[in-house]
């Protein structure tokens, strides 16, 4: 027993030692957090000040650096630094302007401060890459390249960007922040804002990037196919990319048939592509919504009320009625392995009511399975009752 309490004892000893040790080390810790704080306000109060006073200098510019390091949240220090740089370009180009500084130097210089606070921003970037502050702030460091500096020049720069959002989205391939980064970043590099020269400007001169775009979304859904940003984005660059290509109905048709697994997307054959080949692969995980999502996308196509909205608007009602049953039955034929998914339910009654509105009734047959699919609706998405009591409701049945 003497040693059964001397082992209790010991075990006490250790806990409150550890408790003891714990306190302290919070307390420490505390004491670190409200030293940071007050720095940290200290650090606020004087960039207010220097602002208010317009004391743009290089002092200022450092403090915002520690604010923005410590929160990227705070947009208002964003817009100072913002203020601080348009300061010292309009110093710069006022000083070339009464011939202080040769234009190559005010250039030189500009590309400099750019060129600096791009990289400043990269780590931010990577620590924090959903905050929209950086992202803005990059953008708009960007279109002061554009603004400021030769075509040329600036095109290098949003080129480098293109590189970069690509290793950006290949860490986290679901940003949306960097999808939609990159939308922006690709419009620029096709305006005319940097063309360069006038054999660059014939060259570039309503250049697309759709196709490259289009290439990109593939790897990136092949790489996930859980990528909601990259289908969206693919939605949008289809109808571009067969714009451009001044594509016949056979083409756009040829886009929706049965194909090759891995089509070659030049210039014509381009539109050998299979969108719903490349939808019906990707479904082997049909619980995942950002595929049913496109492929709702997709059967829109099928949909006279959306015919010019479309990849295919001049379908006649007998092919989107061919469509539409092919359809029907692979989905149909998924709930032999997943009967318990939803969103296959979701998608057979939909098709089911888009090819009633092409015939211009709904058999009884079809009747009943759409009361059954809305049965198995209700029973597993019990969440959501009200909505697909209110589907009921409206459905002629």
């Amino acid at each position: 027993m003497a040693s059964v309490s001397g082992i209790d004892q010991m075990r006490r000893i250790v806990v409150e030692e550890a408790i003891a040790w714990q306190s302290v080390r919070t307390e420490e810790a505390r004491q670190a957090e409200l030293r940071h704080i007050e720095t940290y306000r200290r650090i606020v109060e004087d960039v207010n000040t220097q602002v208010q006073r317009e004391e743009y200098t290089p002092e200022l510019l450092q403090k915002t650096a520690e604010l923005l390091k410590a929160n990227p949240e705070y947009y208002t220090i964003w817009n100072y630094r913002r203020r601080i740089y348009s300061h010292e370009f309009e110093t710069l180009t006022r000083r070339h302007q009464e011939g202080d500084i040769k234009k190559e130097d005010k250039e030189d210089q500009i590309l400099d401060i750019i060129k600096l606070d791009l990289q400043f921003l990269f780590p931010l970037m990577l620590k924090f890459p959903k905050c929209y502050w950086i992202w803005n702030h990059r953008l708009w460091l960007l279109e002061q390249a554009t603004v400021r500096l030769p075509p040329a020049v600036a095109r290098r720069f949003w080129e480098e960007e293109l590189g970069l959002v690509g290793k950006m989205l290949s860490r986290d391939n679901r940003n949306f922040h960097g999808w939609g980064y990159r939308r922006r970043v690709v419009e620029r590099l096709e305006s005319a804002a940097l063309d360069v020269n006038t054999e660059e400007k014939e060259r570039l001169q309503n250049r697309s990037m759709a196709k490259d775009e289009f290439d990109y979304t593939t790897r990136m859904i092949k790489s996930s196919l859980s990528n909601f940003s990259a289908w969206h984005n693919r939605s949008k660059l289809i109808l571009r990319m067969l714009d451009e290509q001044a594509a016949s109905d056979e083409q756009r048709k040829q886009l929706l048939n049965d194909g090759g697994k891995n089509p070659d997307l030049s210039t014509k054959s381009m539109l050998t592509a299979v969108e719903l080949n490349l939808i019906h692969d990707a479904l082997c995980d049909p619980a995942d919504q950002a595929l049913w999502f496109y492929h709702q996308n997709l059967m829109l196509t099928f949909a006279p009320s959306h015919s010019s909205e479309n990849m295919a608007p001049n379908l006649t009602d007998e092919e989107r009625l061919e469509y539409l049953e092919k359809e029907l039955v692979f989905v149909e034929e998924m709930l032999e392995d997943f009967d318990d998914c939803k969103w296959i339910y979701q998608a057979l009654i939909d098709c089911t009511l888009l090819k009633s509105r092409l015939q211009g009734t709904l058999a009884e047959e079809e009747k009943q399975r759409v009361k059954d699919w809305l049965s198995e609706l209700k029973s597993m998405d019990s969440l959501r009752t009200g909505r697909w009591n209110d589907l009921e409701k409206s459905l002629p049945i």
